[in-house]
């Protein structure tokens, strides 16, 4: 499949997987959607893991600014499937449908208690102070494991997050505590009670061999799976082309997001985000209000 680039006038630029201080990121909702507009991104799905609760915020910002800016509700559920996570991104969600609401409150219980026993392992391992350190930069909002590679960093165990990952929090390590999330076809039912649609994440990253890869998107299309994302502003070369079969193959529409956390050199909000030729996209059907000018 020979990739196109679109013309840049030619579309209004779509970035559906985002994160903010509600979660993992590192800007607040409030200055994740200013730089979405410095970054011209027209449409902006906030996706933050298991929650819900930087969307209020960033669509006040958005009115009380008057910003040329669609926010597009989202949030991306954690799932367990054959032992590996796969994150499910859910788009224009009601964020306040029941279903919704218990699932992500039982989601974050789940991380609650995998929080309190990595610190404790961590503990045992003679590094203190993990927990307390993990959630004072969450700040209330959803605990996830780079706040604890963020803490231990800053307390000088390691150099960077990647090498925590792989020496504290990987398989195997002093920190890692098995994941207790939700199944793929629970979060797909959740996302489609509370009105959405459900997008596979990043299936490139899970370190997936080609034969499992299409197991799990059989599985995910089987459950009743609307999208899987094609592209994202880094990926390995040809990916974005491979992807796009695949979700050809499927029947899987096509979606695309910057997973974007921080601003950094190799992941920005709208880089490099485009659907290949012959991919139809998640947003083919959706009526989108205009855009404040």
């Amino acid at each position: 499949m020979t990739e196109q680039t679109p013309q840049p006038s030619a579309f209004t630029l779509f970035d559906l997987h985002s994160h903010t201080t509600a979660s993992d990121g590192y800007l607040t909702p409030e200055q994740l959607v200013l730089r979405a507009v410095e970054m011209r991104v027209g449409v902006l799905a906030i996706t933050d893991h298991d929650t819900t609760d930087g969307l209020a915020a960033a669509a006040r910002a958005i009115e009380l600014q008057q910003l040329p800016l669609i926010l597009i509700d989202g949030v991306e559920i954690s799932t367990l499937w054959e032992h590996h996570e796969i994150h499910i991104v859910g788009l224009r969600v009601d964020k306040s449908h029941p279903a919704l609401t218990s699932l992500l409150a039982q989601q974050t219980e789940f991380r609650h208690q995998r929080a309190e026993e990595i610190a404790r392992r961590l503990e045992k391992a003679h590094i203190a102070g993990a927990l307390e350190g993990a959630r004072r930069l969450a700040d209330g909002g959803a605990l996830t494991r780079g706040h604890f590679a963020r803490f231990l960093v800053q307390a000088g165990v390691a150099d960077n997050m990647a090498q925590v990952f792989k020496n504290f929090l990987a398989k195997g390590k002093t920190g890692y505590v098995p994941a207790q999330w939700c199944t793929i076809e629970q979060a797909i039912d959740v996302i489609h009670q509370s009105g959405g649609q459900a997008v596979l994440a990043h299936p490139g990253r899970y370190d997936l061999s080609a034969k499992w890869l299409k197991r799990l998107m059989i599985w995910f299309k089987a459950q009743g799976g609307d999208a899987m994302e094609v592209a994202q502003c880094q990926q390995a070369p040809n990916e974005r082309s491979q992807l796009a079969k695949y979700a050809a193959d499927y029947q899987l529409l096509g979606s695309q997001g910057s997973d974007f956390h921080q601003p950094c050199s190799w992941i920005e909000l709208g880089r490099k985000l485009w659907l290949p030729g012959g991919v139809e996209p998640v947003w083919r059907d959706w009526i989108l209000p205009a855009r404040s000018q």
